[in-house]
């Protein structure tokens, strides 16, 4: 394998990497030859009942370092890059996948759900880019190749999903973040892209379907095996890739590239007083309204067979 394209010697710091998608990107990493600081607090999906022996046990499986507290609280970012520091040496490649759930539709959410799921999916993964990207900066002028980071997204984030306005929002804003991460990270040719898995994971399974076409999707979503997940990611995590700012896609063997959001329809108004509610709703109507992005969720959008 093309030096280019493995990870040997790397050090990896992979949130959420006991589990799930998480894990299977540990394992990969590890197979590829870096070593990985696993931090996972082992909680339940909607973010309850730790358990250590999640990260712990991987980690001694892998030959990594496990870190165990919530990725959400005071300090824990900045005290697991520190261990990967302190264990190897640097850090080279961060993925953020730590990921909890507390659905529940809009007349029906709680302020105390809603920052729980937006402190650990999206605070979360803030806390750790602003912990590790200086340390990553530093390596690239000490000469060792450029570090990578890749933000585990959902497609919910892009398209919605019923209840899910806590989940969609904080992965919606992960977007937002890596696209501004690439940015600031340019200049040290430290790469930041956004993936959005689609595999069988406690996430798919926890799915309660709202149609026929949901609970198809739910079957389908089932099928696909993490692994693949886990080659893109490792891919976009090597030297090799030059990708920046992007946000994929992974089904099985389909591999996606999303739009990002930019205008598709310009109209020009007159200008005050003389723009009106009446021309407003002409206007619109005439020029964008064919352009209007319908209310299909995420889960509707890709109902369709995986390539396995």
């Amino acid at each position: 394998m093309s030096s280019d394209f493995n990870l040997a010697g790397r050090i990896a710091l992979v949130t959420g990497g006991g589990r799930g998608i998480g894990r299977a990107i540990s394992e990969e990493f590890a197979r590829l030859g870096a070593r990985v600081v696993i931090a996972d607090a082992g909680v339940t999906i909607g973010g309850d009942e730790s358990d250590p022996t999640v990260a712990e046990s991987l980690a001694k499986e892998l030959g990594g370092a496990a870190y165990t507290r919530d990725i959400a609280t005071p300090g824990a970012a900045q005290a697991a890059v520190d261990l990967a520091l302190a264990r190897f040496g640097g850090i080279d490649i961060v993925v953020n996948a730590a990921a909890i759930l507390r659905d529940a539709l809009i007349f029906k959410s709680e302020r105390t759900s809603w920052d729980r799921v937006i402190e650990t999916n999206l605070s979360g993964a803030f806390a750790v880019l602003a912990a590790a990207t200086p340390h990553m900066r530093d390596a690239v002028k000490a000469g060792r190749p450029p570090g990578r980071i890749v933000n585990i997204i959902s497609t919910a984030g892009l398209y919605g999903n019923f209840g899910q306005a806590a989940y969609a929002s904080a992965k919606s804003g992960l977007v937002g973040l890596t696209r501004v991460v690439a940015m600031d990270m340019a200049r040290s040719k430290v790469n930041c892209n956004a993936v959005a898995p689609f595999a069988a994971t406690r996430v798919t399974e926890s799915i309660q379907p709202a149609n026929d076409a949901q609970a198809a999707y739910k079957a389908r979503a089932l099928t696909i095996p993490a692994g693949y997940v886990a080659r893109l990611v490792a891919y976009l995590s090597t030297s090799g890739c030059e990708a920046t700012g992007q946000v994929f896609g992974v089904r099985g063997r389909e591999v996606f590239l999303f739009a990002q959001p930019r205008p598709v329809a310009r109209l020009v108004t007159p200008s005050l007083p003389d723009v009106t509610m009446e021309s407003l709703d002409a206007a619109i109507a005439l020029q964008m309204r064919d352009d209007f992005t319908d209310l299909g969720t995420d889960l509707e959008a890709f109902n369709s067979e995986p390539l396995l």
